[in-house]
Parts: structure tokens; C-alpha cells; sequence
């Protein structure tokens, strides 16, 4: 018996103010083509089981154009595979709030997809001798995580948080997560386990893995771009996995556009000119260009003075030419000068702001880059606010 393993779809993810001419925000547009290709990857498979652990949706109410899209394709899967069984679990993003709300993924049902949304469920199916626990991201109460021993195959679907697995800088910062401790799993006692949450495809067992995202829709997206070079993978994908010989394959599917981390610009000791020639030449050198890609550019170590005197023109036309391109300036670390503690660098409440301002989760309608400029202005004035009633005080008689 063959599986595959999907998880964290995200489908109706919004990022950044581009349409495409239909008037479907261009990242929504990005998702939804890389879905449909994974489903043309698991017909292409042909599978026995398809378990989908998690997040089916970016948010619990999803715009029209995603549900359509997912009834569409996933009527078109059950079509295609109709002796396969295919298991569904919510995850953090499609669970509501209130117990009085539906969840949107009973929505499958009809179809022949086995659901399990509002509380946890051991799924059976004695003619393929298996056994499914079924364990959505909900607040009622988790059972043991125990096989059942009536059947020789028996599957762990679960969308969660593993403690002391996922990096901090990983975990969902809109709404946390079920947290399970990996020793609670027994992975030995099970024949798949099949995580959902993290987006970075991840072994945790011989048998067990987070399958990964289907494309790049976390807060963070340069954090999951830089952990998978550390890792070296391929990039976003789906899991095959035999039950009878225990091999796993990883298939990876091509991200509906590049993401370009440009390399490193320093700014100590050097004009505004040297800064713009440096990210010109990143930019020229880049293969294939940055025309409709997502783009970053970091740029460290430069003084607030000499980032306000980079060439405005040349950025409004690498804005225009990428899907979304993001400066990221970085003024110098201050050195403490004085306090306790062990000697060291720490960020300036400035960068300390901007740093949050660009990781939090916000409205897929509000320009980040509008936020971030917004809100450091805020503490600007904040601050000029605060010396000019520290001078009028020291000028008291």
C-alpha cells in the first residue's frame, strides 16, 4: 500500500498589491498553481491513500475564488483515484474560533473525502487492514496516541507543533499551534506518521515526516528559504511513502516563481553611490534577472543618513520590475558601553522595531513596506518628541 502525504496548502494566501488580469491577487494566483500541479502529481502517483494533514486554507473564512479552486480540484482527484482512500485534517488555519462555527472543510465531504475537523477520530478500514488516527488542531480533548492493534497497518495524521522540532522562528505567529511531545508519538509503534504545520519539508523517523508547505506563505519566508539551504532540499513538495517496503520518496514541485535572496551589501564606511552601485551589480548578475520574481535585499551595517540618500529612482524601478522588492537596511549594532551583564552587541530599539514590524502576521491587504516605513516614523518622532522635552527640562532655571 502506497501513500502520499500533503500538507499546509494555504490556499486563498494573499502577499503583496500585485492582480493578475482577472483581478485574483497575484500570490493567491501563485498558490492556486502549484496546487493544481500537485494534483496532477498524485493522479500521476496513484496512490492507495492520500492524507492531507492540515491547513487546507490560509484562513478559516477563504475568499470564493479558493473554494471554488479546492472543491474543483479536489472533485477532480476522487474522479481520478476512485479507489483511493483521501483523509483530510483541519489545521490552525481552518479550525473557527467558536464552537458554533462551521468548519469550511466539511465542505468535502460530499465528495468522499474523509473529514475530521472538530474533534479527533480513529478512522477503519478492515478490508485494507488499516487504521487511521485522525488528530485536527482543535481544543477538545487529545486521545492517547496508540495504535490499534486489531489492524497491521495503522497511520498517525496530525497537524501540530512538535516540541523542541520546529525552530522559533518558524512557528505560526497568527494563532499557535496544538503542541504535542514527540516522545508521546512512539513513531516505531506506527506504520506513517504524517505531520502537518511546518513548513519545511522535515524527517523526523524512518517513518515519519512534516511533508512541508506547498509554497513559500508562512510570515517568514526568507527564514524557510535560508533553513532549506541549510538542509539542502529541493524546495517545496509532497512525500510518497510505500507501507510494505518502507521507502519514501520526496517529489518536488516547481514554485510558481523564484524567490532571490540578493547577496549581502555592507554599508560601513562607504557612501550612498558605493550602496547603489553595490545592489545594481546584484542585480545585473543575478541570472535570469528579478523581472516578476520575489526579491530581498539586505544591505547591513549602513547609517541611517546614508540609507535616507540611496538612489529613490533606481528602487521605485526594481519595485516595478519584481513581483515585490524589499530594501531591508540594517543600521550598525550599538556596543554597550555600560550595565551588567556579559559584554556583547544588541539591536537598537529601531532595528528591534523593524525587525518585529517585518515578522508579524498582518492583513494581506496592507503594503508591509508602508507599515514598517509608518511605523518607524512613529518611533522617530517618539524619540525627537522625547529629547525635546529632556532639553526644555535641562533648560530650566
Amino acid at each position: 500500500m502506497r501513500l502520499v502525504h500533503l500538507s499546509d496548502l494555504h490556499l486563498g494566501y494573499r502577499q503583496f498589491q500585485r492582480q493578475t488580469s482577472a483581478g485574483i491577487n497575484q500570490r493567491e494566483a501563485d498558490v492556486a498553481t502549484v496546487f493544481r500541479a500537485a494534483i496532477d502529481k498524485i493522479i500521476e502517483i496513484k496512490p492507495d491513500l492520500v492524507v492531507i494533514a492540515g491547513d487546507v486554507f490560509h484562513n478559516v473564512r477563504p475568499p470564493n475564488p479558493a473554494i471554488l479552486l479546492a472543491f474543483t480540484q479536489f472533485s477532480r482527484l476522487v474522479r481520478a483515484l476512485p479507489d483511493a482512500l483521501v483523509i483530510m485534517v483541519a489545521g490552525n488555519h481552518d479550525a473557527p474560533r467558536s464552537a458554533e462555527t462551521v468548519c469550511i472543510l466539511r465542505l468535502f465531504s460530499p465528495l468522499g473525502i474523509h473529514v475530521v475537523d472538530a474533534e479527533p477520530r480513529r478512522l477503519s478500514f478492515p478490508e485494507r487492514d488499516l487504521a487511521v488516527l485522525a488528530i485536527p488542531d482543535t481544543h477538545a480533548p487529545r486521545p492517547s496516541l496508540e495504535p490499534d492493534l486489531a489492524f497491521g497497518r495503522n497511520i498517525l495524521v496530525m497537524h501540530s507543533e512538535l516540541r523542541g522540532i520546529i525552530p522559533l522562528s518558524s512557528a505560526d505567529a497568527e494563532r499557535a499551534a496544538l503542541q504535542v511531545d514527540p516522545d508521546e508519538i512512539g513513531y516505531d509503534r506506527w506504520s506513517y506518521v504524517a505531520m502537518g504545520e511546518y513548513h519545511i519539508h522535515r524527517k523526523l523517523h524512518q517513518n515519519a515526516y512534516y511533508s512541508g508547505a506547498l509554497e513559500y506563505t508562512s510570515f517568514n519566508i526568507w527564514g524557510e528559504l535560508q533553513e532549506e539551504k541549510e538542509a539542502r532540499l529541493k524546495g517545496k513538495g509532497i512525500v510518497e511513502y510505500d507501507l510494505d517496503t518502507k521507502k519514501k520518496t520526496f517529489h518536488s514541485l516547481k514554485p510558481a516563481r523564484q524567490l532571490v535572496d540578493l547577496p549581502l551589501v555592507s554599508g560601513r564606511g562607504v557612501t550612498a553611490i558605493s550602496v547603489d552601485a553595490a545592489i545594481r551589480a546584484n542585480i545585473e548578475s543575478w541570472p535570469g534577472g528579478i523581472d516578476d520574481k520575489i526579491v530581498r535585499q539586505v544591505v547591513l551595517d549602513i547609517p541611517r543618513h546614508v540609507a535616507r540618500e540611496l538612489d529613490q529612482r533606481a528602487m521605485r524601478e526594481y519595485k516595478r520590475r519584481a513581483l515585490n522588492f524589499q530594501l531591508d537596511t540594517r543600521r550598525p549594532d550599538l556596543v554597550r558601553q555600560s550595565g551588567s551583564g556579559a559584554a556583547g552587541r544588541r539591536a537598537s530599539l529601531t532595528d528591534t522595531v523593524r525587525e518585529w514590524l517585518w515578522a508579524r502576521t498582518i492583513p494581506p491587504d496592507v503594503p508591509r513596506e508602508v507599515l514598517v516605513d509608518l511605523g518607524l516614523r512613529y518611533l522617530k518622532q517618539a524619540e525627537s518628541a522625547e529629547q525635546d522635552t529632556l532639553t526644555a527640562t535641562a533648560e530650566r532655571p
